[in-house]
């Protein structure tokens, strides 16, 4: 095991990104700090570090136990990394998914052209 790892490689490997360029992109949009520095994504990092992923509205903070740049099981995660992100942040997610944005069924938002001249045939019709 190597005693360091770039950053866009540990975060894709300790499945905190799905895709390493997605995770790249997080570095280089300043999402992604070290000790409240933007790093870059070719940055390495060494255990001990905490890894701070913001993922709006919620910032994650990680502690490394251990750098790898090969993707694990999902069962080892815990060897990986210490998950020390704040309950506050949980609780801002929650509140986010309760009172925020609620999905719309498809078709349920604005009428489409066709549904407009429908009920402005509908309306002009009651008129009569």
């Amino acid at each position: 095991m190597a005693d360091e790892a770039r950053i866009d490689k540990w975060l894709w490997a300790a499945r905190i990104f799905k895709t390493r360029s997605i995770a790249a992109d997080a570095c280089k949009n300043g999402r992604v700090t070290i000790n409240d520095v933007n790093v870059k994504p070719s940055h390495m990092v060494k255990v001990g570090e905490t890894v701070s992923v913001r993922k709006p509205p919620v910032t994650y903070s990680f502690r490394i136990l251990k750098t790898i740049e090969q993707r694990v099981g999902a069962k080892l995660l815990p060897e990986i990394y210490d998950n020390v992100t704040p309950q506050d942040q949980y609780e801002l997610l929650e509140m986010n998914r309760i009172s925020g944005f609620v999905d719309r069924a498809r078709g349920t938002g604005r009428p489409t052209k066709k549904d407009r001249r429908a009920m402005d045939a509908f309306l002009n019709l009651e008129d009569l």
